[in-house]
């Protein structure tokens, strides 16, 4: 059996970089077209829409901000205008994760987390839904992470908002399904990408010798979770979280 998304739009937020530039790539071999969304680092985009390109993907850089109303209507009409109505949503836009006590962190850390995992799968979805709702068919994949599940700490602000995003997959899981909707997530251990590139090697050997498998993960890992989500094989299956971790939370 072949996974295809032949005639399929995807739209993968904060994909010119990481996870989600894997994940779109991963998609867009399987026939999606796959814009290339970014919010300021313009070259970096362009270098991945050549990456793209190179695969055979159909593409389309897109700048837009996705926490804002605006910005995700913009991103959304220009992906209809330009590829196609969207069938299929990775939420995967990210900000800075630091890791703080609660005396160290304020408000606006915590808002910014809000902002990106609970205000933008929100607005998103909302602006997809009427193609979807239409052809009764759709998939919303949430790129949560194993830190709810296994109450990270100190890393109040990131574990509170991926938590918030847990809840809200689940219940939009059940509004949307009688419109043969999905709403799934995949959650990522610790997987090494350009963001980890400074991380000192002490924190990394720490966290390595917690996984069962005994290895690191790979973006391509992720995405391979994410393209069978994304497929007509997985039709019967929502609310649920794939963790892609090497066995380090298999009690979720």
């Amino acid at each position: 059996m072949r996974l295809d998304l032949s005639g399929k739009t995807a739209i993968v937020t904060g994909n010119s970089t990481g996870l989600g530039k894997e994940i779109g790539l991963a998609l867009g071999k399987l026939g999606a077209s796959i814009p290339v969304n970014f919010s300021n680092n313009e070259s970096r985009a362009t270098r991945a829409v050549t990456e793209y390109e190179a695969a055979g993907i159909r593409t389309a850089k897109i700048q837009a901000d996705v926490t804002s109303e605006s910005g995700v209507d913009h991103l959304v009409t220009a992906t209809e205008r330009l590829l196609g109505n969207v069938d299929i949503v990775v939420l995967n836009a990210t900000c800075d994760q630091p890791l703080k006590t609660i005396e160290e962190y304020d408000w606006e850390i915590y808002q910014s987390m809000l902002d990106f995992f609970v205000k933008s799968p929100f607005l998103v979805t909302r602006r997809v839904l009427g193609n979807m709702k239409q052809q009764e068919w759709g998939r919303i994949i949430n790129i949560t992470s194993e830190v709810f599940h296994k109450a990270v700490s100190p890393f109040s602000a990131y574990v509170a908002a991926k938590g918030a995003q847990v809840g809200w997959s689940r219940s939009m899981s059940q509004e949307l399904a009688p419109f043969g909707i999905t709403v799934n997530m995949v959650a990522p251990g610790w997987i090494p990408v350009e963001r980890h590139e400074k991380d000192p090697q002490e924190m990394k050997d720490r966290y390595l010798a917690t996984i069962p498998m005994k290895h690191w993960g790979t973006p391509e890992d992720v995405a391979h979770a994410c393209c069978y989500l994304a497929s007509q094989e997985a039709k019967f299956v929502t609310g649920q979280t794939i963790a892609v971790n090497g066995g380090n939370s298999a009690w979720m």
